[in-house]
């Protein structure tokens, strides 16, 4: 450290004699030295300092247009979503209509349906009385032809004899006679 004091202090003794050399009195020379390296840096670094401000402001200029850009496709696909959300919403809507009357149409269907089961169940329940009618009946007329006929039969045997047998017999064959020579 004690060199790099030295070679000042040697620099400083040059200067007093006439030359060129560095004053290290700070009071006295630090404007002069700044206004010189400032003057110089504004000469030569102007350039650069201007394109690294025009590289700087181009780079925020992108910046605000890429994210104006963005806010707009943000924006139209949120205007999308909005859009097709009520789309959907119609759809849905349009949907639950249609399914309440499906459902209100199939209601009708169903009570419908069970009407006309109730009423064939109705009639085959009748017409099934009717048979059940019908055949009580045929028994009840068989059951008394039977009897009918065993006591006509009973009463015949009772009655009839060999004369009134063949009496019978004579009468029902002139009967048939007659008949077929009518046909004849």
């Amino acid at each position: 450290m004690k060199n790099v004091t030295d070679s000042f202090v040697y620099l400083g003794h040059l200067a007093s004699a006439g030359s060129f050399g560095l004053n290290t009195d700070i009071l006295a020379t630090n404007p002069i030295n700044l206004s010189i390296v400032l003057g110089v840096l504004i000469f030569f670094g102007k350039g650069v300092l201007s394109d690294l401000l025009d590289n700087r402001k181009q780079r925020i200029l992108n910046t605000f247009r890429n994210a104006e850009e963005l806010r707009r496709g943000a924006f139209e696909q949120a205007q999308k979503a909005w859009d097709r959300l009520r789309q959907v919403e119609m759809e849905a809507d349009q949907f639950r209509v249609n399914g309440y009357s499906e459902i209100e149409q199939e209601k009708l269907n169903l009570i419908n349906s069970t009407y006309n089961t109730l009423e064939k169940l109705e009639n085959y329940k009748n017409e099934t009385i009717r048979f059940e009618e019908q055949r009580a009946i045929n028994q009840v007329r068989k059951h008394v032809f039977q009897q009918a006929l065993q006591g006509a039969l009973g009463t015949l045997n009772s009655c009839l004899n060999n004369e009134l047998h063949l009496r019978t017999i004579n009468a029902n064959i002139g009967m048939f006679e007659t008949m077929k020579e009518i046909t004849d």
